[in-house]
């Protein structure tokens, strides 16, 4: 049974040695490794029914009715295609790539619960919450994404099989389509995490909410110049449908942090919390006119060292 390095130490700062630390991030990916593969094999024996899940849209969309002879005696030019699978080993390669990737997203609270509680000891009061909201609002925005992406797709399968020469045939590789579903779900979901991400920075006043709005005008271009290259068509709707949701959701963080910007500054005007250090002003200051300081002499040099007394060049018999 893997035990938390932190249930062992006894500071009440929280603080432990390198190899307590090494220990501590051993058993949480432990924990996050094993979630996910309990989840990949219960994911296996419904890995047919989450493969038809992922394929449906296009299939549905672009899917061929007619057999292979039928088709290449028809005579239209609404181009479809054929989901195929090639090779002995596809069939076994394809069960565990769907089920790893179905592991990893079913275990994704557990995984990401075990990251937060490594980091979180390490943060004041206010960044533990602030922390846990992030990761709270991190699964929905993923989901949100792949969720446009999902119902993006088929229309983009539309777009693309017209490119098809009349009389061809389109042989849709199983590995291919899935592989495909599977990154456009990934940059879809990764792209809508892009608010979350400034809005970390905000909170940890590395960005201020003025200086995110004033970039509007470039990140409007560049989440349509990203929009353009992450959808596989070259349709407008395709990238309108990916950009219109991301700049809204920038707008957003950018409310957000001004919010925060003007929460922030309150907070600093009453004062540091109970578990924060006060700020020091460290700027050097001008210390004015110098006063001169007189070191009162000696009785033996109350002359100005003209007397006699010495003895070997000393002021006295020392």
């Amino acid at each position: 049974m893997l035990k938390s390095a932190r249930k062992q130490q006894r500071d009440p700062e929280g603080r432990m040695p390198l190899s307590d630390h090494l220990r501590e991030l051993r058993n949480r990916l432990a924990k996050a490794v094993l979630a996910i593969l309990v989840c990949a094999v219960v994911a296996a024996f419904y890995y047919k029914d989450i493969v038809d899940l992922i394929i449906k849209p296009v299939r549905e969309s672009v899917g061929c009715k007619e057999a292979f002879d039928a088709l290449a005696k028809k005579d239209s030019k609404d181009h479809c295609g054929n989901v195929t699978m090639s090779g002995l080993m596809s069939p076994f390669t394809l069960m565990i790539k769907t089920s790893l990737v179905a592991g990893v997203v079913a275990a994704s609270p557990i995984w990401l619960y075990q990251l937060w509680a490594f980091v979180a000891p390490g943060l004041h009061k206010n960044e533990k919450k602030y922390s846990l909201g992030f990761v709270a609002a991190g699964f929905p925005l993923f989901v949100a994404g792949g969720w446009f992406s999902y119902h993006v797709l088929p229309a983009a399968a539309k777009v693309l099989l017209e490119f098809t020469p009349d009389g061809a045939l389109n042989l849709l590789p199983l590995n291919e389509l899935i592989d495909l579903v599977l990154r456009m779900i990934v940059v879809f979901g990764l792209s809508f995490e892009l608010p979350l991400f400034l809005i970390m920075l905000n909170f940890g006043g590395v960005l201020t909410g003025r200086r995110m709005l004033g970039w509007w005008r470039g990140m409007i271009m560049g989440v349509t110049i990203f929009a353009a290259f992450a959808t596989p068509t070259v349709d407008p709707v395709s990238m309108l449908s990916l950009a219109a949701p991301i700049v809204l959701l920038y707008f957003v963080a950018v409310g957000i942090a001004i919010l925060n910007d003007k929460r922030r500054q309150e907070r600093r005007d009453s004062g540091p919390a109970d578990d924060e250090a006060s700020e020091l002003d460290l700027t050097p200051e001008d210390v004015g006119e110098i006063e001169p300081v007189t070191t009162p002499a000696l009785p033996e040099q109350a002359d100005g060292g003209r007397s006699n007394n010495r003895v070997n060049g000393y002021d006295d018999i020392t």
